[in-house]
């Protein structure tokens, strides 16, 4: 069964219902398409509609997907209507959290007569659990990462700037085969380190300096997710101390995953060793997300994750202790629940790195 007609049996379609897709990331995953547009699919129809610069793609993309061409005076919004109409298609479930407040009137304007009606994320529920395709090409991207880290710890030094180390990193990524950068990579160096998602600027390595590097390739349409935090010259006590408290939550964590796990029971165990050793106040964020075609879907290890751990889910573990004016350690691999555990994507050593 084709990935649409799953989300069609999940969704338990009526024959007179459609789904409208706006989210590209749902398009790639349930039609194989990543240009721009929208889909339309029902127990009868396969439709792909876009502009004239993305028709041979679809062709190439979507094979047995109809693609219709919007032109002058005739929008997207028109072409779902008169797909609904030929098909006898009454109502349709869309993704109400990602359509604007006009795009929703848009829709609403162009398709009289139906019933819309929210899509309440089904795409990304399919999306949760990868098949063996997917976590070849995930796999392929930590991997890539993974050398990509081996070649920056060469390279880094006193005196380079965090843009510097950034795009020697992304530039050695690319490199290396990734189709791109999974997302924009975070290099945060000395007291920068204590703002989770920092973003590289002009300053300066320095001699005794922690770095903490947030980073990952895409490949074929799948991302990689790892974070290191390396020492560049011998760190002080302190950062020595929240280093070895990371790395056992991370370690911990990352062992305790396994199917039937609930994501928040995960999550509270990184919090109790954070926590016990004086530094719970500064762990202020989910433990881990899932990665796939985007680089945060779902589940979630955090406080209120309910879902209970499947194999084929995707999720970072990434704990990490955050000291503002003195600096932060995160620790991150992508791990994959298996039949009977886990294993980690990332093949990187953990233990903490002081580059001389």
């Amino acid at each position: 069964m084709d990935r649409a007609s799953r989300l069609i049996a999940q969704c338990a379609l009526a024959d007179s219902e459609a789904v409208i897709i706006h989210k590209p990331s749902n398009m790639r995953y349930l039609s194989g398409y990543t240009g721009e547009g929208m889909l339309v699919l029902s127990h009868g129809v396969r439709a792909v509609i876009t502009d004239f610069r993305y028709t041979e793609q679809v062709g190439q993309q979507a094979p047995g997907w109809t693609c219709l061409e919007i032109s002058t005076g005739i929008g997207h919004a028109d072409l779902v209507g008169q797909v609904l109409k030929e098909h006898g298609l009454t109502s349709a479930r869309y993704e109400d959290d990602y359509v604007t407040v006009k795009g929703y009137e848009t829709l609403v304007q162009k398709l009289p007569g139906v019933a819309l009606t929210s899509l309440n994320r089904a795409p990304e529920a399919l999306r949760m659990v990868k098949d063996e395709d997917e976590l070849a090409q995930m796999e392929k991207a930590c991997a890539l990462s993974s050398q990509a880290f081996d070649y920056i710890c060469g390279v880094i030094k006193p005196g380079m700037t965090e843009q510097q180390l950034k795009l020697e990193l992304e530039y050695r990524m690319l490199s290396l085969g990734a189709d791109s950068v999974a997302f924009s990579t975070i290099v945060a160096s000395g007291p920068n380190g204590s703002l989770p998602h920092a973003v590289p600027g002009s300053r300066r390595v320095e001699k005794g300096d922690m770095v903490t590097l947030d980073f990952g390739a895409r490949v074929n349409g799948y991302c990689a997710d790892m974070t290191r935090t390396v020492a560049v010259g011998e760190p002080s006590a302190k950062m020595k101390e929240i280093y070895a408290i990371v790395l056992e939550a991370q370690m911990t964590c990352q062992d305790a995953l396994a199917p039937g796990k609930v994501c928040k029971d995960i999550d509270a165990l990184a919090r109790d060793i954070i926590g016990k050793a004086g530094y719970g106040e500064h762990f202020g964020h989910g433990l881990g997300h899932g990665v796939g075609i985007d680089i945060h879907e779902e589940p979630r290890l955090s406080r209120v994750g309910v879902e209970l751990l499947t194999p084929g889910h995707v999720v970072t573990v990434e704990p990490g202790i955050y000291l503002p004016g003195i600096g932060g350690v995160r620790i991150e691999n992508t791990c994959v629940i298996t039949q009977s555990g886990a294993r980690s994507l990332v093949d990187a050593p953990r233990d903490l790195l002081v580059i001389t």
